[in-house]
């Protein structure tokens, strides 16, 4: 199989970051899989991006070193499965409260004995020799729940301590809204931190590796400084929007009275 690139820097006992994609085009995670980032990520929750759309981007990614992962919209068989045949290496899945949730997340995303996904990789097959993927899938696909609530960080060691969970990805902003807070990316708040922590010291105890959503490079790195060990630093989307407005702005800047 393709190697994953992220399972190998949490190997060395290292932090991976990740490119988030909302727009649905190949060209561009093609630019994010080559910007040195360990993972690129396709969005279908949030992202303006189909599963067609899909296909192509993972297509592209699948030319650069970064490993391609997929943020589901929910917890549905066919959605995960499809994505996973379609050459994800990893699911990401919103909004898993319960251990009973992420239970069933292992269970559509992992092949028998550990889970019931049904096989047919028609495009993952060819990431290696023939007859290969099914015989390592289920040690190297990344199953990713994202604690997004109050609740999940409640029950954070049942949902944890089920079998086949590799990682869980911290969702500040839904975080902030379950605890009653405006929605923000690079959280201050005492009381959102001290959950960062309660979810990092029971990661710590069961060898899973924490990730968390993030808005610039200078928090990504203190929450990798904290014990983070996946980031996303940004999303394409707010990567050009804010590129646009420092050019405009730039451009202001310099003719000054004569705009």
């Amino acid at each position: 199989m393709r190697s994953n690139r992220i399972r190998e820097r949490w190997d060395k006992g290292e932090a991976a970051v990740c490119a988030w994609l909302s727009i649905g085009n190949a060209y561009s995670a093609e630019i994010a899989g080559w910007s040195g980032v360990d993972s690129v990520l396709v969005d279908l929750q949030h992202g303006m991006t189909d599963v067609q759309a899909m296909i192509g981007m993972l297509q592209a990614i699948s030319s650069t070193p970064s490993t391609p992962l997929v943020r589901v919209p929910s917890c549905d068989p066919p959605l995960l499965m499809k994505s996973l045949d379609a050459g994800a290496y990893g699911v990401i899945c919103p909004m898993i409260n319960s251990p009973q949730e992420a239970r069933a997340l292992v269970q559509y995303a992992l092949y028998p004995p550990k889970g019931t996904r049904s096989n047919g990789p028609i495009r993952a097959s060819t990431y290696g020799v023939a007859g290969s993927y099914q015989k390592t899938a289920n040690d190297e696909i990344l199953v990713i729940p994202m604690i997004e609530t109050r609740q999940a960080v409640e029950n954070i060691d049942a949902i944890l301590d089920v079998p086949g969970i590799s990682a869980i990805y911290v969702g500040p902003a839904d975080l902030a809204f379950s605890l009653g807070k405006t929605p923000q990316l690079d959280s201050e708040d005492p009381e959102q931190l001290g959950m960062y922590e309660k979810i990092l010291a029971a990661c710590n105890k069961r060898g899973i590796y924490p990730g968390i959503h993030c808005g610039t490079p200078s928090y990504a790195a203190r929450m990798i400084k904290m014990g983070f060990r996946l980031t996303t630093i940004a999303n394409d989307s707010g990567l050009m929007a804010k590129a646009a407005r420092e050019a405009v702005a730039g451009v202001w800047a310099e003719v000054g009275n004569l705009r």
